[in-house]
């Protein structure tokens, strides 16, 4: 079967991980955290899955070069939101992890609003950043899960995600000021 006329296996991998979104926010609302747990996980991996067979077998697609961030904006601005609803994180973080992809995507949409769109390329700290968010949410779920004491790395790593959610938003903000003043 040749995926690649149809949409590839990347992006089939994406729309399973969009799918995944509102069962793992109903799993949270539900406090079922075992399986919440898992199904992030789940969701997590295949992040990761569906860019390296992109690379590997080179079937990156315009429609995946969307698709992916969409999925990863849904599933982590639903997965912190949850989260801080619950509290089992603060409201802080939820916001700030939020505010900084509403801002992204206003800048892009801005962009090509003014008809200087800006080509989607995620940077290196924003990969960092999305991954930062990924682990410490799958940390969050499996304190949640498993009935683990929040210690001194959770105060750190909420410090970790802010810095480099802040960090990735002033790196896109330069690369937009440049590309709109160019």
């Amino acid at each position: 079967m040749d995926f690649h006329n149809f949409g590839s296996l990347p992006n089939l991998i994406t729309f399973g991980r969009l799918i995944l979104v509102p069962v793992i926010i109903s799993l949270i609302t539900a406090q079922r955290w075992k399986e919440a747990c898992v199904a992030f996980i789940v969701a997590g991996i295949s992040d990761g899955l569906d860019g390296w067979i992109a690379k590997t077998f080179n079937w990156r697609t315009e429609l995946g070069a969307y698709l992916d961030p969409i999925a990863d904006k849904a599933l982590l601005v639903s997965i912190f939101v949850t989260l801080a609803i619950v509290g089992a994180i603060p409201a802080t973080i939820a916001i700030i992890v939020v505010a900084r992809d509403v801002m992204i995507v206003g800048a892009f949409l801005i962009a090509r609003i003014l008809d200087k769109p800006l080509k989607v390329r995620p940077l290196w700290i924003s990969k960092l950043n999305t991954l930062a968010q990924i682990l410490f949410a799958a940390l969050v779920l499996s304190v949640e899960a498993f009935g683990v004491s929040k210690g001194a790395w959770f105060d750190a790593s909420l410090y970790i995600v802010a810095a480099l959610a802040l960090a990735s938003l002033g790196a896109y903000f330069n690369r937009w000021i440049r590309h709109m003043s160019a």
